[in-house]
């Protein structure tokens, strides 16, 4: 007998058509034959509870200008608590129509035009967009690989430092390499921080995809009140339950002051949550957990599948271990390619292409899809990556 576990995962194998949608990872060559593993959304339909709360508001018909429920917010501070051990007070949360509207009023909340953002790259491009949006100086300071795993040097980060740098800009987990960092690598950031008087903005919004099981997701402002008062955390239902498209996402800030500045470079430029968002965001939180543990353990599987592909087939091309989040980072600089993500969509396959993330030499897949469309999709990038 299928239990309702074995249920919700295999649904995950079930086609969903997205094409001529609107969508924008599914719609960008409407008419080429193009598999798209670029965009960090998920091809799988939302926890049932989610969709089914959504029916329930779009029942009642009237979408008029809204407000956080008090159902949304407790479901949000039950599932710090429950997650994290993280008691979070009702005033330090502040709701963002997005995760990358969030960055950009970090950018501009902390410290003045002409200082210095320090982030480490390769990273998610709005965190090189944001800084310079907000007349911010970005100092990038590249990860490196040690022993087969994405880290970062502290003495070099350090280095990196200035008289006017402000802001630490830290993606936890990491997008694009997949590191889910360590409680000792995140309090040599925290210690950084502490010493030159640095706030952080810390980008938690894949903190529901730890892949490896034996790892836990820990949010910088775990590590203690001094660390908390200079952090702001930023987070969302979005990319773990797919939802990216109702536009939920909040801060957590506990200082004051920080919060203040935060909310007043909100004012004017920030629209409100959509109606529709906070509902998803409940339902999500409130009763998405069973949908969210079959989702991960089929995240694992393409991941291992992927893992293995790649070091069976493409035995020039580096991957390191995916610890979190559903993309891998593809080094490719073995190849020699002059165009490496025209050359995958030339064999059609869309990737990311590692330079709007700070290093052309590589490509991002996002393999949060039907393990039978990985399949085709590495199926054709062998004319291009073996």
């Amino acid at each position: 007998m299928t239990s309702p576990s074995d249920q919700e995962e295999s649904d995950f194998d079930t086609p969903v058509d997205r094409t001529g949608t609107g969508s924008l990872k599914w719609d960008r060559y409407p008419s080429r034959d193009v598999i798209p593993l670029w965009v960090a959304d998920m091809d799988f339909r939302s926890p049932p509870a989610v969709m089914e709360a959504l029916h329930c508001r779009i029942d009642h018909g009237v979408f008029g200008y809204g407000q956080a429920p008090p159902g949304a917010e407790a479901a949000v501070w039950a599932m710090l608590l429950r997650e994290y051990g993280w008691t979070v007070q009702p005033e330090w949360l502040v709701w963002l129509p997005g995760l990358v509207t969030g960055l950009n009023v970090v950018c501009r909340s902390v410290g003045a035009p002409g200082d210095d953002v320090v982030t480490m790259t390769p990273i998610y491009p709005p965190f090189l967009s944001a800084p310079v949006l907000a007349g911010r100086q970005v100092v990038r300071v590249p990860l490196e690989r040690q022993s087969g795993r994405w880290t970062f040097d502290p003495v070099v980060l350090e280095r990196a430092l200035a008289p006017r740098t402000r802001l630490l800009l830290v993606c936890s987990p990491h997008n694009p390499v997949g590191r889910a960092w360590s409680e000792n690598e995140l309090r040599t950031l925290a210690d950084v921080a502490l010493r030159h008087d640095l706030v952080i903005g810390s980008d938690d919004i894949h903190a529901g995809l730890i892949l490896d099981e034996q790892r836990r997701h820990l949010p910088l402002a775990c590590l203690g009140p001094e660390v908390a008062a200079r952090t702001i955390t930023l987070m969302a239902p979005s990319k773990t339950f797919n939802i990216p498209g109702l536009g939920c996402s909040f801060a957590i800030i506990s200082d004051p002051g920080l919060r203040h500045d935060f909310m007043r470079a909100m004012e004017g430029i920030v629209p409100h949550v959509n109606v529709l968002g906070y509902v998803a965001a409940q339902a999500a939180y409130e009763e998405g957990e069973p949908w969210r543990q079959a989702l991960l353990a089929y995240l694992r599987g393409n991941r291992d599948a992927l893992e293995a592909f790649v070091a069976a087939e493409f035995p020039r091309v580096h991957l390191t271990h995916v610890e979190a989040t559903y993309l891998a980072w593809l080094g490719v600089e073995e190849l020699e390619l002059d165009d490496p993500a025209g050359a995958c969509r030339a064999a059609g396959v869309e990737l990311s292409d590692g330079a709007a993330f700070g290093d052309p030499a590589f490509l991002r897949l996002n393999f949060g899809c039907r393990r039978a469309t990985l399949d085709e999709a590495l199926r054709r990038l062998t004319t291009v990556l073996r």
